[in-house]
């Protein structure tokens, strides 16, 4: 196939152009204005962006990266440099603007791009990362953390929503909103936007909806307007619905608390501010006016909010309690301590959880990848069966109790699973013996003197303790050791504390090497995982509760109240 190469003149008004024909593919003629006047000839399919803004720079006598170039009323931006200008829509005849920019602006577009490709690498890690632990902690598998996520109603019971499918959306679409939460409280609202839309997709509650057309307003974008009156319509349904009719059902659950009404505060300035540029002043008028009543009813007054902190409350948590005890201090107060009493049960079951993770990871998995059900273990436990017994019995069965339980009373196939338990057993104490060998070995002991310390049997200070006064490490083979094992000094240590020592660096390096030795591996390979998203997400979890929802500080829409109905006052509607 021939190419065409152009070689393009400009003299006052008339453009000239010369080619050499050598070989050929079909060029494409872009009309370049601004900066420099002319037409270039371009293959749209290979040129990139950066060959064009080259290719103007060098004809406008300039830096390229002081050329911006504008396409079709957008800016024609750089990528990651290979897309084609064909991607990114540029046609035969195209019209090209090219501005100059000073070198400081040419540095603040290039900063801003940079801004751009960070924030969206890191939406994309958010979307990975709640996905990834939805689907983890939704299907019953083994966590691969020391804790596991479950959904819960406000008074904390576990609950079970619908198929595995539903779990995993409602528990995907939780972490998005909180995890926009969080940003809106940092007042990224463009960002909280994105992550509530990509949990939108998963889950569709009413508090979502309020917290999008939120950001919209916090925005100042009038262009999401249409669609911000039907979020709200569809967000006072959802609350309706929830909560009863006048928030009934509520006030019956939450004991006479009013932890609703911060939420019903920002919904009705929500749709006083959709009604007012709607031109609905008569509706705007109505619905801000009962906003700024409910504006009022959660000021705290000083003196409330004194008596309270005085009872070793932090302020914070005094406000919320009065806002959502309708400023009654007594029932403020009778909040705080079943709150801080909730909070401790949480601590301990969190704990109890914890534990349970660790005894199931020693149990394995199931050929399904699926935990060992503690519950169903400890139904069978309860009428006699030994643990770890009952334990492999559920998991080679798919944790069916009632498999499980033909197995354990068949006496064939009882047998079986304890030979099977004898045999695991003895393999991992081989595996715990082996690693502990190489790791002393590594250390500078001799081999044979170390096989023969731990086959003596002992604990591993008593082994190490023979090494120590049998043989010194040899510093030859110590040198290139890691700087967790701690050096032996003759003259400060006692040879029980050198040992006491050695022993505990060396169950660390397992434990880091190998997590439990002999231990069951887990089915997902960490490097694999996003573990600090993971973990930013799971932490944003933990730290909410049942009221996280309701706890809005109306400093904002208190102010956003005031304006409007000035505005409408100033419209002489009052």
């Amino acid at each position: 196939m021939k190419k065409q190469s152009a070689y393009l003149y400009i003299y006052k008004s008339n453009l000239y152009i010369f080619s050499l024909v050598s070989n050929w593919s079909v060029m494409a003629k872009v009309k370049i204005a601004g900066t420099w006047v002319g037409v270039l000839e371009v293959e749209l399919d290979s040129w990139t962006v950066p060959m064009l803004r080259e290719e103007v720079a060098k004809r406008s006598s300039c830096e390229p990266g002081s050329i911006n170039l504008i396409c079709a009323g957008r800016v024609l931006k750089d990528g990651d440099g290979s897309e084609s200008l064909t991607q990114l829509g540029v046609k035969n005849n195209a019209k090209i603007l090219a501005s100059r920019v000073c070198a400081q602006e040419g540095k603040s577009l290039g900063q801003e791009l940079m801004a751009e490709t960070e924030r969206a690498q890191r939406l994309a890690r958010v979307k990975a990362a709640a996905t990834a632990l939805s689907k983890r902690h939704a299907d019953g598998s083994l966590p691969i953390e020391d804790f596991n996520i479950v959904l819960e109603d406000q008074s904390g019971k576990k609950v079970q929503m619908g198929s595995e499918t539903d779990q995993r959306a409602i528990m995907m679409g939780l972490m998005l909103h909180t995890n926009a939460k969080q940003l809106i409280k940092a007042q990224n609202y463009q960002d909280a936007l994105e992550v509530l839309t990509m949990g939108e997709l998963v889950d569709n509650p009413s508090i979502l909806q309020i917290d999008m057309v939120w950001c919209y307003f916090m925005l100042r974008d009038i262009n999401w307007l249409s669609v911000a009156g039907i979020r709200l319509e569809k967000a006072r349904q959802g609350l309706e619905r929830a909560h009863g009719k006048d928030s009934s059902r509520v006030r019956l659950l939450q004991a006479g608390h009013y932890p609703e009404r911060a939420l019903y505060l920002r919904l009705e300035l929500l749709e006083g501010v959709v009604a007012y540029h709607s031109g609905q002043v008569d509706k705007s008028m109505k619905v801000l006016t009962s906003a700024q009543e409910k504006f009022t009813q959660l000021q705290v007054p000083d003196e409330s909010l004194s008596l309270v902190m005085s009872m070793g409350f932090r302020e914070r948590d005094a406000k919320r309690a009065l806002r959502m005890s309708n400023q009654d201090v007594s029932s403020a107060v009778d909040f705080l301590v079943d709150q801080k009493a909730k909070r401790a049960q949480k601590r301990e079951d969190d704990i109890q959880r914890r534990n349970e993770i660790m005894e199931q990871k020693k149990y394995g998995t199931t050929p399904l990848k699926k935990a060992v059900d503690m519950e169903k273990l400890n139904q069978l436990v309860s009428i006699g069966f030994e643990k770890e017994l009952a334990a492999e019995a559920l998991r080679r069965n798919e944790n069916d109790s009632e498999k499980a339980l033909d197995d354990l009373t068949n006496p064939e196939t009882n047998s079986s699973i304890q030979q099977h338990l004898e045999s695991r057993k003895n393999k991992r104490q081989r595996q715990a013996v082996d690693a502990s060998v190489e790791a002393l070995v590594r250390m500078g002991f001799d081999r044979s003197l170390v096989v023969e310390a731990l086959q003596g049997g002992g604990t591993m200070d008593q082994a190490i303790r023979q090494l120590l006064s049998g043989q010194a490490p040899n510093p030859t083979n110590a040198a290139g050791q890691s700087e967790a094992i701690p050096a032996v000094d003759a003259n400060n240590n006692s040879q029980s504390e050198a040992a006491t020592d050695i022993a505990n660096s060396l169950a660390s390096m397992l434990d880091n090497q190998n997590g439990q030795v002999g231990g069951p591996s887990t089915s997902t390979n960490a490097s694999e995982r996003d573990a600090e998203m993971e973990s930013e997400l799971a932490e944003e979890l933990a730290q909410g509760d049942a009221f996280t929802d309701y706890d809005i500080e109306v400093t904002k829409e208190g102010e956003a109240i005031s304006e409007y109905l000035a505005l409408l006052n100033s419209a002489g509607t009052m």
